[in-house]
Order: structure tokens, then sequence, then C-alpha cells
């Protein structure tokens, strides 16, 4: 599907590039630009520029760049569509789509499927707000104590407990296939269809791009599964997946720290009493699809475990996902053996904060676990364990780059005298782990989602000249084609773009940076659009630059036609060589002329 300009353009206009990075990295002014830390790769110094005039970004670490739709296409994983779709949500713009062709049309598409989940969420609420039929469940998030504007800014929703309520209204708009896709009925053995979730609260699980991906269900009657989420569809999986994250990302993002706890009712209450920077896993363990997530907003995790023995090896766990994913994580833990629902309810928002700021650092927590052992027990295995465990955690955060040269040196002090062995030993010991050996950590780009593209050689160096050339004064182009065409570009991205600025100026849309950058779906091609762009305003006199640039395209040509030239010869003079060679069967003695 495609969509024509004037609604592309009024999309870009009514996002304003700065408003929209904001939401997912923190910006500072730095003269007349706006920087901040690049999201696609691992950058600790701000790398990425954002222009307000422009209404572009570029990293100047690993390439990225390009308008604000390809940022949100960048940023949260999209296609080029579906990114125009979010933006358009965002700014409350209709969209016109156009019909899909035959060949577009498939039977479980993503887009559809967020319809019907959120048709099933308006549908859910309705009947929570049902003055009868909603009635017991509205009392039930009463005694929660959640506020009737809570309820209804987390949509909450009710599902009745009849087999098959929700299956005979949905069936009267939507086809039972797409229903079926949505993890919204299900089938029994024999074959007979029934509602996913009865008798249920309803929480929508939706994601940073506002899409409702699935829904969790808390039982209001003895089902021993206490909470149920949606199954894995296309747009949804609870490993990859946490609840909150539409309401909470602004705050992550301002504050660079989010805190993970286990339930639904946790985020919703702990964001009513005003810590906004929470979100929740699925009924489902810490995963590296969630340290992965949460890592795009915050540069820390504090995770909220529980303080039984499940809830710290809980946190294990998810210490080490955190480790090897290279984010910094704390743990801390509700006090009196609450959860953080109640301990809000019972001590407020500010004093959950505070357990949120002074949650314990992983390395302290990995030396506190150790020296207790080391107290606790005089056993040399007991002993041998925990500074196993330490030790692997060390070379895990030595590795990751989460562990500053400093920080490193000092554990190791420590460690020699807490073990009694020269601090030499464990160094190696260390370095054989695969941690750093007393020098920092150098981090890569490795991680880029755009790298930059190299170009070699002086054929290579004048195209990219053209095309610098020609975005910054376009009007040249028409008589810089009576010299080239696309097909003499031997850089298929250099190609590409003059064959952008040829259909751009061809289609008497107005020639500008932003028009070409929401004309390509290519990332690569959006970064090194606002790269040569960029590179092209230091020059004196473009005409000049183009002409030199086309001079020196043209004896690449002519470079090369030799070259493919002479190459042809020596195959041809190889061939005829093979054939002198070559004996006549019919008078071995002679040579064929």
């Amino acid at each position: 599907m495609k969509l024509d300009h004037s609604q592309i353009s009024r999309i870009q206009q009514a996002n304003d590039i700065i408003d929209v990075i904001s939401e997912h990295v923190k910006l500072t002014r730095k003269g007349r630009e706006m920087v901040g830390l690049c999201p696609f790769h691992d950058d600790h110094k701000p790398s990425m520029n954002v222009n307000p005039d422009k209404q572009i970004f570029k990293c100047f670490a690993c390439s990225a760049g390009g308008d604000v739709i390809k940022f949100i296409q960048m940023r949260e994983g999209l296609t080029f569509m579906r990114a125009i779709e979010r933006l358009a949500e965002r700014a409350g713009i209709k969209l016109t789509l156009p019909k899909r062709t035959p060949g577009e049309q498939s039977d479980a598409d993503p887009t559809d499927i967020e319809k019907v989940n959120r048709w099933a969420l308006k549908y859910w609420q309705k009947n929570l707000l049902d003055k009868t039929i909603g009635e017991k469940c509205r009392e039930y998030v009463k005694q929660r104590q959640m506020t009737e504007q809570t309820a209804q800014e987390y949509s909450l929703g009710f599902a009745t407990e009849k087999w098959d309520d929700f299956l005979n209204a949905a069936k009267k708009k939507i086809p039972e296939k797409l229903l079926l896709a949505a993890g919204l009925i299900v089938t029994n053995e024999q074959n007979h269809l029934y509602d996913k979730f009865r008798n249920r609260l309803m929480f929508p699980i939706i994601d940073a791009s506002s899409r409702v991906v699935g829904f969790g269900g808390r039982t209001l009657g003895d089902d021993p599964a206490k909470y149920m989420n949606s199954p894995t569809t296309l747009i949804f999986d609870k490993s990859n997946c946490v609840y909150g994250l539409d309401k909470a990302r602004h705050e992550i993002v301002s504050s660079g720290t989010v805190a993970v706890v286990e339930g639904y009712t946790d985020v919703i209450m702990t964001h009513q009493a005003g810590c906004k920077n929470v979100v929740a896993t699925l009924g489902t363990s810490f995963t590296s699809g969630h340290a992965r997530l949460l890592r795009r907003y915050a540069k820390n995790i504090v995770l909220i475990f529980d303080s039984d023995t499940a809830g710290a090896a809980a946190a294990e766990r998810a210490l080490e996902i955190c480790l090897a994913e290279r984010i910094d994580i704390k743990l801390a833990s509700v006090p009196q053996g609450k959860d953080p629902c109640d301990f809000v309810l019972a001590k407020g928002g500010e004093e959950f904060k505070k357990i949120i700021n002074t949650a314990t650092d992983v390395m302290k927590y990995r030396w506190d676990r150790m020296t207790e052992k080391f107290g606790s027990s005089d056993n040399m295995t007991d002993r041998r364990a925990a500074t196993e465990e330490f030790l692997r955690t060390v070379a895990t955060a030595s590795r990751g780059g989460t562990l500053d040269t400093i920080t490193f040196g000092l554990i190791i002090n420590r460690l020699s005298k807490i073990l009694q062995i020269p601090s030499e030993d464990i160094r190696k010991e260390l370095t054989r782990r695969g941690g750093q050996s007393g020098q920092a950590v150098i981090n890569t780009i490795e991680n880029a989602k755009v790298s930059s593209v190299e170009l070699e050689g002086f054929g290579e160096k004048a195209q990219a000249e053209i095309i610098e050339v020609l975005l910054n004064e376009p009007r040249l182009f028409e008589s810089a084609a009576k010299r080239i065409k696309a097909e003499d570009f031997d850089v298929p991205i250099l190609k590409d773009i003059w064959t952008l600025i040829e259909q751009t100026l061809a289609g008497g849309v107005e020639f500008s940076l932003t028009n070409l950058l929401a004309k390509t779906e290519s990332e690569q091609v959006s970064g090194l659009l606002v790269k040569l762009s960029d590179n092209g305003q230091d020059g004196d006199t473009l005409r000049n630059r183009l002409k030199g640039a086309i001079n020196a395209m043209e004896e690449y040509k002519q470079k090369k036609s030799r070259n493919n030239k002479k190459t042809g010869d020596d195959e041809i003079l190889r061939k005829i060589s093979a054939v002198k060679s070559k004996p006549d069967r019919r008078n071995p003695g002679l040579m064929p002329i």
C-alpha cells in the first residue's frame, strides 16, 4: 500500500521531530540544535543531533539519520507504513488508505489483529461501565482502591462469565479467523469456538507505539489460573512485552530509570500514587527480550522483587540477563513482605520512590551475598561457590562495559584481602573469564542499526560529490542529467538517491530534504541523504564542484571501460592461446593454424 505524498507531508508537519524524539530520548540544547544519546547504538556521550529547522536527526557515530517518520520506523522496529500510521494516530490524523491489492491481502495481517484488539478493548470497557453487567467487576476495582479516573485511563474492562458472550458480539463485525488469530477466542477438541477470557477484569496491553497488542485478565471467580494473558500472536509475545510502557515511557526517558515489578495492579497503583516510571513483566520471568526493550528507553533498571526465596531467585536470573545485555541493574525489595500495590496504599508514592532511589547496585548486592556466605559458613565448598558467583558477575559486568576500570581495580584489591590471594592472580583469573585486564572497556558500535557507507576510490567519491551538490542545489540537475544518467552510478545506494532526486523533480513536488526522506522506506538511504545533504553545505561554488565531479566521474567511466576492454582482450588472448596449444587430433604432430 502507498499513500499519496500530501498525506505523508501532512503527517511530517503535524509531528514536530523534537517533541517525538523527546518521547524516546532526553534532549538538551546545543546552539540551534538539540543533542542526545543515540538510541541506535551503544552511545555513552551525545552523538545524535536533532535539527528543529530542517526537522531531521543525525548521529555522527553510527550514521543513523532521517526525518520523524524514519526515527519512529527505526526506533520502534516498524515498517514504513506502520510508522506513518503510528504518527497519524499521535497527531489525530485520519488516514485515507488505498485498497489493498490481492497480493497484499493476508489471512492474518498485524494491522488487522491490532484493530480487532482495539474493538475488544472498547467492548470490554463498555461492559465494565454498564450499570448492571459490570457491577461486580466495578466493586472489585473499588476494593483495590483504583479510582474511576485510573480505571478509565488504563482502559480496564470486564469479560462476562458466559462462554460465548464476546464471540456472539464480535462475529457480527469480525471474521472468526481474525478473532482466532488475535487469540480472543479458542476452539476445543470438538472444534467448538468459545471466549478465551471469561469472568475477568481485563487489562489491555499497549506497546510503545500505542498498539493494543494483547490482554491480561484477572479472574473474579475461583479459576485456578488467577491471571491469564493473550497467547502469542503476530503482534504479541509476553517475553518481549511489558505492561505499562505506554504510560511510563516519558518518565522513564526523563529519569533514565525504569522500575520493574510483577503485576498489573502494581503498575497501576504505583502510577496512581505518582511513580510513573514503573512497568511489569507479564507473568513470566525477566527475559533478555525485556532487557533489550527497556534498554531503548532507560540506562538503569531497578528490579523490585519479592523478599521470599522465589523472588530472590528471579532477581538472580534478571541480574545475569541485564549484565549480559550491558544494562546497569539495581535490586530492591518492598519491606515487610508487601507487594508494591499494598505498599503504596499503606505508605504512599514518595516512600516507594525512596525504595527505587536507594536500590542496591548489582556489584554491592553480589558482594554482600558473598561476604554474608563467608561470614556464615566455614565450609570451603560454600565459600568457593560464593566466590565463583561473584567472579562470574565481575567478569560479565566487565565484559559488557557496565563496570568501570576504577571499580574493577577496587574490587580486585578487596577480593585479595578477603580471599588472601595475590591481586595479580585474581586479575589473571578474571581476564581468563573474559573480563578486562586493568584497561577500560572499549565500547564499539557493533549493534548500530545503520552503518556508514564506505566510499573508496575517486570514482565513488565523485558520484557522492555529485549527489551532495544536487541535494543542496537541485537546479543544477538538468545540466548534470545531460552528461550522466542513473545507470552511470555503480554505487547502488547513490544510484537510488539520483533516481529519487530525478523522480521528485519530475513529480512537481517541492524539492526539500524532508520530501525526499518521505519518499524512501530505506533506513540506509535516509541516513546517507542526511549525511550528504549536510556535507554539501560547506562548498564554495556548487556549480564548479559539480563540473569537477562530473569530469572525474567521466574519467572514471572511461578508465573502467578501458579496464573492461583490457580484461575482455586478455580473455580472448587466453582462449586463443588455449586453442593454439591444443594438438590436432587428426595429426598429433601438427598444431592447428
